[in-house]
C-alpha cells in the first residue's frame, strides 16, 4: 500500500474543538487537556498529534494533548567494593559476562530508593549511556550533602529480589554544582558538571543497571546504565529506549514537549544526556521497562542487551538474534536504527513491540561537548528549522508520517499511532491464537484499563508489511470520538513473526495489582496473571527462533474486523 499523503494541516483550536477528517484513516480523537496517567508520561506539552502529524498549539502557555495519528572531579573513587562471586562467575581477565551466569547469584533486596529529597539533594548522570563489560565511566554528581555513596545494581530475577548489588563505591566528598546553562540556539539545557568520580566495570555481567547514589542525608537517586552485549546470536535482544527517556526529561525545566514557562512553544529542540533525569532518575526505566527485564530473566531464556542509540551506531547485536524485544514506550528513533532493526527482521529475526507510540518520532543524534552521540535533536513541528531540511530530507526531525520524507511506522510495527489519552478495557478478539495459551482467556473477555495511556490500531490505508492478524480489538472513546485500539501479528518473508501490543501499559501490567510503583491505573491481578502469560508465550516462542517455523502462520482477518 502507498504511503498515508498528509493533507494540510487541520485547523488549530483549542481541545475538544473539531478538526476536518483525513480520508483513508479515521478522525482525529481528542482528550481533556492536562498530564498523562500519573506513573506514566506527565509531560506531552502542548503539541496536537493528528493523522498529519505533529501541530503547534495555539497559545505559547496552553497544555495541548496528543490525539490522532507523535575539569576537575569532587574527589578521587579510591577503593570500591564489589559483591561477593558466584557460583558462575567468570574470572577470566576481560571476561564478558552474559546474563545467564547471573542466575543463580543471590539478590538483595535493599536495592529501592528511600527518599529523594528536594531536586538538589542529590542527583547525578553517567557520561555514557551504555558501556560494554569491563569499560569504564564517569559518574558526575551534584550534592548538598558532605559526602555520598553509590551503589550499582544489576536489575534481574534473583529469586525474587528483582535486583542484585554488584559494586559500592566507598564515601565520596561532596559538592554542590552549579546551575545548567542553557544553548540558546536549541534551547538545550546542560549541566555540564566535571566527572566526581570513574567507574570500572570490570566484573558487571552485561544487563539493566540502577546506580543509586546515596547521600549521608539519607537522600537517593538512580543514574540508570545499561551493561551492553556485543553478540546476541541465539538471544532475545532487549533494546531499551534512553532517547525516548531524555525526550521526555524536564530536568533544568526544558524537555522536547516544555520550556520552562510550560509553553510547547518555549521547548527544547534538542535534548542532552549531560544532565541527570528529573523525578526519582529512572522514571522511564522503572515504569516501562524494568518489569519485563525481571520476567525475561526468570524464564531463563538467552538474552543480550542493547539500546536503541547502541543499534543506531552498530547493528552488530542482532545479527543472528532470535528476537528483538522494543519495550514499553520507545517512541524516538534514528532512521539508521529503524533501518537496522528492519533489516533484523528480514533476516527471520522475531520482533516485539510491547508497548505503543513506537518508532513515532524521527530523530538525529549528535555529540556534545565531550563525546558523541550525547544529543537528541528533534525538531517536530519546526521541523522546517532544521538544518537538515532541503538538503537531506530523510534526516529531517519530525513525525515519520510527516514530510518531507514522510514513511509511517506501520510499515515496521503492522499498527499506526493513533492517539492520547485514553483508558479503556483490552478485549480479546482470537482467544485461539497461539500467544493466548494458557490465559484462560475466551474471545470476548474484556481486561480493565489495559489499553492506555496512547493506542495504537490497524489503519485500513496506511502502509503495512503484509498481511495482519487482529487478535485483540478494543472499543474505546477518546475524547468523545470513538475508535479501537488493536493487537497484531504478521509474519514478515523471512519467517519472523512480529508482534505489537497496541498498548502503552502492556509492560506496566506485568506488576498490576502489586502497588510496585505506587498507581497502576486500576490493573488488577487478573490483568497481571493475562499479561504475564501472554508475555511468556511470546518470549519463549520467539527465542526458538523465525516463529513460522514454531507458531501457527498469520490467520489475515482485517478486512473481516474493518471491512475495509
Amino acid at each position: 500500500m502507498s504511503p498515508v499523503r498528509p493533507s494540510p494541516p487541520p485547523r488549530k483550536g483549542r481541545a475538544g474543538a473539531a478538526s476536518r477528517p483525513v480520508p483513508g484513516v479515521p478522525h482525529g480523537l481528542r482528550g481533556p487537556s492536562g498530564g498523562r496517567d500519573a506513573g506514566a508520561d506527565t509531560d506531552p506539552g502542548g503539541e496536537v498529534v493528528t493523522a498529519h502529524g505533529t501541530t503547534p498549539p495555539d497559545g505559547l502557555g496552553r497544555r495541548c494533548f496528543l490525539t490522532l495519528c507523535a575539569g576537575v572531579g569532587l574527589g578521587t573513587a579510591a577503593a570500591c567494593t564489589a559483591a561477593p562471586p558466584h557460583p558462575h562467575a567468570t574470572t577470566a581477565p576481560g571476561a564478558r559476562l552474559r546474563p545467564e551466569a547471573e542466575r543463580d547469584a543471590p539478590g538483595t533486596a535493599d536495592w529501592r530508593l528511600a527518599s529523594t529529597g528536594p531536586p538538589q539533594a542529590v542527583a547525578g548522570y553517567a557520561d555514557r549511556v551504555s558501556v560494554a563489560p569491563g569499560e569504564r565511566f564517569g559518574l558526575h554528581v551534584s550534592t548538598t550533602a558532605a559526602s555520598f555513596r553509590v551503589s550499582a545494581f544489576r536489575v534481574g530475577w534473583y529469586g525474587g529480589a528483582q535486583a542484585r548489588r554488584v559494586w559500592t563505591s566507598e564515601r565520596i566528598p561532596g559538592r554542590a554544582r552549579p546551575a545548567p546553562r542553557v544553548l540558546s540556539a536549541t534551547r538545550t539545557v546542560r549541566a555540564d558538571w566535571p566527572e566526581t568520580l570513574p567507574v570500572d566495570t570490570s566484573g558487571w555481567a552485561e544487563g539493566a543497571y540502577l546506580l543509586r547514589l546515596e547521600a549521608d542525608t539519607g537522600h537517593q537517586r538512580y543514574v540508570p546504565l545499561i551493561v551492553r552485549s556485543t553478540d546476541g546470536t541465539g538471544r532475545t535482544v532487549l533494546m531499551h529506549a534512553p532517547a525516548t527517556w531524555q525526550a521526555y526529561n524536564r530536568w533544568g525545566g526544558s524537555s522536547l514537549y516544555n520550556g520552562a514557562s510550560g509553553a510547547y512553544a518555549t521547548r527544547s529542540l534538542a535534548v542532552s544526556f549531560d544532565r541527570p533525569y528529573d523525578g526519582e532518575g529512572a522514571g522511564k526505566f522503572q515504569v516501562y521497562e524494568w518489569a519485563l527485564v525481571v520476567l525475561a530473566e526468570r524464564l531463563g531464556i538467552p538474552l543480550a542487551y542493547t539500546t536503541g542509540m547502541d543499534v543506531h551506531r552498530d547493528p552488530g547485536v542482532l545479527r543472528g538474534a532470535h528476537a528483538v524485544v522494543c519495550l514499553g514506550h520507545d517512541e524516538y528513533w534514528t532512521p539508521q536504527q529503524r533501518a537496522h532493526v528492519t533489516a533484523a527482521r528480514d533476516a527471520g529475526t522475531n520482533i516485539a513491540f510491547l508497548g505503543a507510540n513506537t518508532c513515532f518520532r524521527r530523530v538525529r543524534l549528535e555529540a556534545g561537548d565531550a563525546a558523541d552521540d550525547r544529543t537528541v535533536v528533534c525538531y517536530k513541528t519546526d521541523y522546517r528549522a532544521d538544518p537538515c531540511y532541503g538538503t537531506h530530507p530523510a534526516l529531517v526531525t519530525t513525525d515519520y508520517r510527516l514530510p518531507p520524507a514522510p514513511d509511517p511506522e506501520s510499515s515496521l510495527t503492522g499498527v499506526l499511532y493513533e492517539g492520547y489519552p485514553v483508558d479503556a478495557p483490552y478485549v480479546v478478539r482470537s482467544a485461539g491464537h497461539w500467544l493466548y495459551e494458557g490465559t484462560g482467556a475466551r474471545s470476548g473477555d474484556a481486561f480493565a484499563h489495559l489499553v492506555g495511556v496512547e493506542y495504537d490500531r490497524i489503519t485500513p490505508g496506511a502502509p503495512t508489511p503484509g498481511e495482519l492478524e487482529i487478535i485483540a480489538h478494543s472499543p474505546l472513546v477518546c475524547g468523545g470520538r470513538p475508535s479501537h485500539s488493536d493487537s497484531a501479528y504478521y509474519t514478515a518473508a523471512s519467517g519472523a513473526g512480529v508482534f505489537a501490543t497496541g498498548t502503552m501499559r502492556w509492560v506496566e501490567a506485568l506488576v498490576a495489582g502489586t502497588g510496585m510503583f505506587g498507581r497502576d491505573h486500576g490493573m488488577d491481578a487478573r490483568t497481571r496473571a493475562f499479561v504475564t502469560r501472554t508475555t511468556e508465550n511470546l518470549l519463549r516462542t520467539f527465542a526458538r527462533g523465525p516463529a513460522a517455523r514454531h507458531a501457527p502462520p498469520t490467520r489475515a482477518n482485517v478486512r473481516e474486523v474493518y471491512g475495509a
